[in-house]
């Protein structure tokens, strides 16, 4: 059995009296207005928290687990700020049931996990299923739906099975489709009688950006000007990537509709990274830069996906860098999707990189669109910078990303499948700072009152994922950053709430969300 949560009296009322001075302000405010009787919100809204197999399961060799991108990753001198990895990570592999209690406690009725690949298929098609991988998942699914919590799975993020690297580099190789096929018909045979959202990518544009154009993450490819990289090719690899894994969820979606959609009932999507892009000036250039950045991030991706072809203006710059779509990819690419997810943290201006000579950054180059990302003008930053130095708070960016995606793709229902605050770890900062993470609440309730005012628009956005549960490994910033509602002591794993936990839970308690019924 789990353990129960970290919930001393003490200092639950430390956190109830610390609630209440930080809700006087735009806590309180967003509350009130969440349980006015205008509010757009279904009794069966998901609210939930997301996660990530690499950044919380750890057990990276447990039962039968082969090694995947990120393991190796993680594993050499350099990637990872502070030296880390995600061997351990918060060991929710071990420590599932006491994070569902953490859960039932905040009165979610959703958890977004993703599956390790590599858990499931060690050398992806070139080896044998673990089902000790699939018995896990099964436990983690049933003991969710018993607390009435939906489960909301990502088949990939950002991990793959590392024989795949080397056999035929990843998603650089077409194979990957076929592998990927493989992989997705498994877990929709194996857990899809009980998981009814399921998501085929998490921030695939993100994923080739960082690990095909910066060589920031596995397999750390780029070129001179773009990265640190031995090997790569930055204008024209990103894409080989994206092609192959737009291909790769239209395959997916294909088996699923062919083959289960009918039986199980669930809904298939694609998780995108988004950023609002305001333009630094009032010319029409930047203008127009401004929307180029959001066609470069987001349409690159959504529109073959919806609409079955690139946007015309990535055709147009990036020529025969832009690979084509064969006849038979047109064809699985009209089952298109159920939903979109979105992923939103931060917002930056633009400016033009075409009529006018910027300094080199990201998104300056032509195949970035010529679209320079910056996060002052005159000094001032969009918004205010928070902890994180790339993290804009500007509140009104959800509101406005999620009524562009509206616009764009005819109001596909929507998810927020992240949104969250982070808080840099330093020496010294003091667990009680980080407990009255006060910043991480206003955070919250200036998104979530802004993403209320593109709901009452029209947008149809049918549920919020706080990134995240618990403090975790974030990437190549290690355990330098913490994202969560909940500290995680990384020596002990103990979990304790934050002030930001006991908002959720009050703000969920607002709308009296339907749980799932077995």
């Amino acid at each position: 059995m789990g353990k129960t949560p970290c919930y001393g009296p003490l200092l639950l009322l430390e956190l109830i009296l610390l609630l209440a001075l930080a809700l006087s302000s735009s806590g309180l405010e967003s509350l009130k207005e969440s349980s006015s009787d205008s509010s757009p919100i279904p009794t069966n809204f998901l609210f939930g928290t997301a996660s990530s197999s690499y950044q919380f399961e750890g057990a990276y060799l447990s039962d039968g687990k082969g090694l995947s991108n990120w393991d190796v990753f993680s594993h050499k001198p350099g990637h990872i700020v502070d030296g880390s990895n995600g061997d351990v990570a918060v060991d929710q592999y071990n420590r599932y049931l006491e994070d569902i209690t953490l859960m039932d406690f905040l009165g979610v009725n959703s958890y977004r996990f993703s599956i390790s690949w590599a858990r499931i298929l060690p050398r992806g098609r070139f080896g044998d299923v673990n089902f000790a991988g699939i018995n896990y998942y099964n436990r983690l699914i049933d003991s969710l739906l018993l607390k009435g919590i939906e489960p909301f799975v990502a088949l990939s993020h950002f991990d793959l099975p590392q024989e795949l690297e080397e056999r035929y580099g990843g998603w650089l190789g077409p194979e990957s489709q076929e592998d990927f096929a493989y992989y997705v018909d498994i877990c929709f045979e194996h857990f899809g009688d009980r998981v009814k959202y399921w998501v085929t990518f998490n921030e695939p544009n993100l994923q080739v950006i960082y690990g095909y154009r910066n060589g920031m993450f596995p397999p750390a490819r780029c070129s001179t000007g773009f990265g640190n990289c031995t090997y790569g090719d930055s204008e024209k690899e990103p894409f080989i990537a994206a092609h192959n894994i737009i291909l790769a969820h239209a395959t997916a979606v294909d088996i699923y509709r062919s083959k289960y959609q009918k039986e199980q009932g669930g809904s298939i999507g694609v998780v995108l990274q988004t950023i609002w892009f305001e333009p630094i000036s009032n010319s029409t250039a930047d203008k127009l830069a401004a929307e180029r950045a959001l066609v470069f991030l987001i349409n690159w991706f959504l529109d073959p996906i919806v609409y079955g072809k690139y946007p015309k203006e990535m055709s147009e710059i990036l020529g025969s860098n832009l690979p084509l779509f064969s006849s038979n990819g047109k064809q699985k690419l009209k089952n298109g999707l159920d939903f979109i997810g979105v992923n939103h943290y931060t917002s930056y201006y633009v400016q033009d990189c075409i009529s006018s000579v910027c300094e080199p950054g990201r998104g300056s180059s032509k195949t970035e669109g010529s679209c320079l990302q910056i996060q002052y003008k005159d000094g001032v930053p969009l918004g205010h910078i928070g902890e994180l130095p790339w993290q804009n708070v500007y509140p009104e960016g959800i509101e406005k990303i999620v009524t562009y995606i509206k616009e764009s793709y005819s109001n596909i229902p929507m998810f927020i499948t992240e949104n969250g605050y982070g808080q840099a770890e330093h020496q010294k900062v003091t667990v009680a700072e980080l407990l009255q993470d006060v910043k991480r609440v206003d955070y919250m309730s200036s998104y979530w009152k802004s993403l209320l005012t593109a709901m009452r628009k029209g947008a149809d956005v049918r549920g919020y994922f706080s990134w995240s549960l618990l403090d975790n490994f974030e990437w190549t910033d290690g355990y330098t950053v913490r994202f969560g509602l909940h500290l995680v002591d990384y020596t002990t794993q103990k979990r304790t709430p934050k002030l930001s936990a006991n908002w959720y839970k009050e703000l969920i308690a607002k709308f009296k969300v339907a749980k799932f019924q077995m």
